[in-house]
């Protein structure tokens, strides 16, 4: 995959239900899923790359927009110093690190970078 920084690389969504998603999206769409312990899942064969996070909470806007950029830090003081806010600060996960952070419009989106290990 030809991976750039600034673009869309991924789409998460929020799910009530990692299993009932999983069978819905496999038999509506013939999706594919990689867990990732109890909590998550990765999709794929969708058009482009996403996940589900397991959350109890009540679900209003699900979907978080997860952009690729090779220095988190770098993009992190450029988001600050274009008056936004960090919502969730750098934090790691198995294959890469990213946060979060609140457009001027108050969407929350994300930034990631792959790790090796």
């Amino acid at each position: 995959m030809n991976t750039k920084d600034n673009h869309i690389n991924y789409i998460e969504f929020k799910a009530n239900d990692l299993e009932k998603t999983k069978t819905f999206y496999t038999n509506a769409f013939d999706w594919t899923f990689t867990d990732y312990g109890p909590t998550y899942t990765s999709f794929a064969d969708s058009g482009v790359f996403g996940g589900f996070e397991k959350t109890d909470n009540p679900i209003t806007n699900g979907a978080l927009i997860v952009l690729l950029h090779k220095n988190l830090e770098e993009i992190k003081q450029k988001i600050i110093n274009h008056g936004c806010e960090i919502s969730v600060d750098i934090f790691s996960f198995p294959g890469g690190k990213r946060f979060h952070f609140l457009d001027p419009s108050g969407n929350e989106l994300a930034v990631w970078c792959e790790v090796e290990e």
